[in-house]
């Protein structure tokens, strides 16, 4: 039986994941087969990335207590796959003032949070010094809470104004409170992609040069990449070859994050002819291939449970991936874009999520230092969510559970072999 499903695996696909689990590097000719793997090509890839992934990082899966804060939607950068920007007579635009960030700050922490993650539009009548007055203005009432923040878009536009070299304007935002970088506005690192996706973002070569100089005053960022749209499979193990080449150089990704593209509400998919986002398939492939191509210079490769979901992410964690992301606490960009995945998973959520896959959750920093390990769940700590109301449906006489609270469960039936 077993030699019938180990000879199902086509010859290519069989040649690529014996280097990978060899410790061979993949060439980006490699990643495009394994990107196209179906049916028992895929499963083998499933498995074999599974394997990596413990031979790298072992079994925890980690994830991050921590908030989103978007600072304003103000923005006319104009990217079609982005449904979160507003131009600023538009309704629903804001721009928050230092109390309410500050009070989601609070909010983040009085629920357990270690992270606020920061971001917003381009707002024009910004400047770079509005982003070092956020960092200011957070740490002055939480100095222990870790600001992740400026994506290199956001680094890009407030380099220019303030007329500093790069490195020292970085430098200037770390002695601020900047703890770390998204990796994000990085899309696909291919030029002729990006005039399509959103021609006046900065192009390849500039996020690449922002990376690498925030890594070399040690400031550590994330990778991504977005896919599911107009994108070729070259392009992303183009873009995967990128991202490998900074970090054997550098070392400061902390992590990968694959990121599906989110098709409902955007100028992308309704007028551009882009696809509807990333299949079940290329979701899976995508973790996969990230793990063996990136191995093993980039250890942590993170799902995005707002894009996947939870089950899918599940799947995910079970086929390369490592770590679970954030609490999140509130999203706004991809919910803006149609994602119906919700905005909070709660801590204890995930160690459910997590325990239910037969893995140890571990709390950890933004940096993958380790925080607190769950071995126990007799011993896990109470919520510190607020209390949600749940209405419940169906007949109302049974809604007030006036008429359920004698009627005793069964105990479950031990399963013998």
């Amino acid at each position: 039986m077993l030699e019938r499903l180990s000879s199902a695996v086509s010859p290519a696909v069989a040649r690529v994941l014996d280097d990978a689990l060899s410790g061979r590097e993949l060439s980006t000719h490699d990643a495009v087969t394994l990107l196209g793997a179906e049916g028992p090509d895929l499963h083998a890839l499933l498995q074999a990335a599974d394997l990596a992934r413990k031979e790298d990082v072992g079994d925890d899966i980690t994830y991050v207590v921590c908030r989103n804060v978007n600072f304003t939607n103000v923005c006319y950068v104009g990217c079609s796959f982005c449904g979160f920007a507003r131009h600023a007579d538009e309704g629903g635009a804001f721009d928050r003032s230092d109390e309410e960030l500050l009070a989601k700050c609070k909010d983040a922490v009085t629920r357990g949070a270690t992270e606020v993650c920061i971001q917003g539009g381009i707002h024009p009548q910004k400047d770079h010094t509005h982003y070092r007055d956020i960092l200011e203005t957070i740490k002055a009432v939480h100095p222990d809470l870790h600001i992740h923040a400026y994506s290199p878009e956001e680094i890009d536009f407030g380099h220019k104004k303030s007329g500093m070299a790069l490195a020292d304007y970085l430098q200037w935002l770390v002695d601020a409170g900047l703890g770390t970088m998204p990796g994000t506005a990085a899309e696909i690192l291919d030029d002729d992609v990006r005039k399509v996706l959103s021609p006046n973002k900065l192009m390849s070569a500039r996020w690449e040069e922002i990376i690498r100089t925030a890594h070399s005053i040690g400031l550590r960022s994330t990778a991504t990449l977005m896919y599911g749209h107009i994108e070729k499979p070259e392009h992303i193990a183009n873009h995967l070859g990128i991202l490998r080449n900074i970090q054997r150089d550098t070392g400061g990704f902390t992590e990968f994050v694959p990121l599906g593209f989110i098709h409902e509400k955007n100028t992308l998919y309704h007028h551009m002819g882009a696809r509807a986002g990333a299949t079940m398939n290329e979701d899976l492939r995508m973790i996969a291939v990230s793990r063996l191509f990136l191995r093993p210079w980039i250890k942590n490769i993170q799902v995005s449970w707002v894009k996947m979901g939870i089950k899918l992410g599940q799947m995910a964690l079970c086929g390369g991936a490592n770590d679970f992301g954030g609490t999140l606490m509130e999203e706004s960009i991809s919910r803006e874009s149609g994602s119906d995945h919700g905005e909070n998973t709660p801590a204890e959520d995930f160690r459910k999520y997590i325990r239910e896959i037969g893995r140890m959750p571990v709390e950890r920093s933004t940096t993958y230092e380790v925080l607190r390990r769950f071995e126990d769940p007799a011993e896990d700590p109470p919520s510190l969510e607020p209390d949600r109301q749940v209405e419940l449906a169906g007949p109302e006489r049974w809604r007030d559970g006036s008429r359920v609270r004698d009627i005793a469960l069964p105990k479950p039936r031990l399963n013998t072999y």
